[in-house]
């Protein structure tokens, strides 16, 4: 059993003061306002429901600043891209684990206490297969229970080089599983994680349209009646021509009317979509796991924002390439992109209503829907993934509880988080990992590695 008493807490119901949590281990058991701390007590002084992290490529982590410098011609996503194939033939188990270990790390820093890592490196260097399918899966299971972030893994089905069935060359070897492979793989997970704690989860992740073809598509969702599904769509407008030009639809409309899309699904990006599409989208069930800080690096576009909250849909948060690993900043950057966009302030609240508060709330629920984890407010029978905040920081304190979220999204930054809980687990304390000194010794040391292989060829 354990206590944590917060000077004031955002519940299910808003802010409450003076408030006293009850954990059995891993999830609320009770809540009372207006309390007195008792000995032993926890004590910290804002305390909030903690995010879920929807969409995390972890090894990208370690490319950071690695391609940003201009080719020769027009830079996309597509130069990007090629960049990181060439990296990806120097990763080793070794680093990946060290590398996932840092990123989930860093993520619990920024606020997040879970992650979905869409995990799409299957095979060593060339595609060759290891002996155990899931070699790289443990290394990122691993990381997982190494720094105590809760995991939904999502292993990737990536079986073609594009559209069309087009065969896998190059950096995308070392992705590719047939279907059955693919099943026997998602197995192989769910076997793993019987030893993690009980808020571990695995679904499954057709990286896209075009990595996979329709009757790939259809059997693996018909041999998966339960679980997340997760999948890339619209990210670039060169995919949605192609696609269109392939399957006879755009993307998004190809898969609302082909697969029985609903509240299981996420649909990363979908950042080029038609008005129709954007309000069947909304109206499916799904979540839009967007990822801005990313789709801003990698030039992608805006998300059509306004008119898909207007519709009523739902939406998370993810990190994508990890390029900057910050919650505020994405929370930020998605309404900033619509503020340009529309030329307008305050694009994504309702009227009357706090930006931040819409922000922050309505992406603690939507990633939680998509992790398929029992998160995203603070009540009782949740589990207890808890962020506490400084809000005597010099960023926050000049405002009430009201405007808190606003000051956090678009005033402070993650350096405001002291403490964070997945899960009851209490990894992050006074603003450091407890783990931290072991994880950063040990990414430092792949990361070397890593970056002499990659000078010696």
């Amino acid at each position: 059993m354990m206590n944590i008493f917060a000077s004031r807490a955002y519940l299910s119901d808003g802010w409450s003061n003076d408030v006293r949590l009850t954990l059995d281990g891993t999830e609320i058991t009770a809540i009372a306002s207006n309390a007195t701390p008792q000995t032993g007590d926890t004590r910290v002084d804002t305390l909030l429901p903690a995010l879920s992290n929807l969409h995390s490529h972890s090894f990208q982590r370690a490319m950071a600043g690695m391609t940003e410098f201009r080719e020769k011609g027009r830079e996309s996503f597509w130069t990007w891209r090629t960049l990181m194939y060439a990296f990806l033939d120097h990763l080793t188990p070794d680093h990946i684990s060290a590398i996932a270990a840092l990123a989930f790390m860093e993520m619990q820093k920024a606020g997040y206490a879970a992650v979905g890592e869409f995990h799409y490196i299957h095979n060593a260097a060339g595609g060759t297969k290891y002996d155990d399918p899931a070699e790289l899966s443990s290394r990122i299971i691993k990381a997982a229970q190494d720094t105590g972030i809760g995991l939904t893994h999502l292993p990737v089905l990536y079986s073609y080089g594009d559209i069309g069935g087009k065969p896998l060359a190059g950096g995308q070897l070392r992705f590719g599983n047939s279907v059955d492979e693919f099943a026997a793989l998602v197995d192989r997970c769910k076997t793993l994680v019987r030893d993690m704690p009980n808020d571990t989860a695995v679904g499954i992740a057709p990286h896209s349209l075009r990595a996979t073809t329709p009757a790939d598509l259809a059997q693996i969702l018909g041999q998966t009646p339960d679980g997340p599904i997760h999948i890339h769509i619209a990210e670039q407008t060169a995919e949605v021509d192609a696609v269109q030009a392939t399957l006879g639809a755009r993307p998004v409309e190809w898969l609302l009317d082909h697969a029985d899309v609903n509240d299981r699904w996420c649909l990363i990006h979908a950042t080029h979509m038609s008005d129709a599409e954007t309000t069947a989208m909304a109206h499916s069930g799904a979540v839009a796991g967007l990822c801005p800080v990313t789709e801003a690096n990698l030039g992608d576009g805006i998300f059509n924002g306004k008119s898909y909250l207007n519709a009523g849909g739902a939406f998370g948060v993810g990190t994508d390439s990890n390029v900057n690993i910050s919650l505020t900043e994405e929370l930020r950057l998605f309404e900033y992109s619509q503020r340009l966009h529309h030329r307008a302030r305050n694009v994504l609240a309702p009227e009357g209503g706090s930006t931040g508060t819409t922000l922050y709330t309505q992406a603690a629920k939507g990633g939680a829907q998509a992790l398929a984890r029992n998160n995203g407010e603070i009540a009782v029978g949740k589990l207890a993934d808890l962020v506490a905040i400084n809000s005597n920081d010099q960023r926050l304190c000049a405002l009430p509880p009201s405007q808190l979220f606003d000051g956090l999204v678009f005033g402070a930054n993650d350096s405001v988080v002291t403490d964070v809980w997945s899960a009851g687990r209490h990894n992050v304390q006074k603003g450091r990992h407890i783990q931290e000194d072991a994880i950063l010794e040990r990414y430092r040391h792949a990361i070397k590695d890593l970056t002499s292989r990659i000078r010696d060829v």
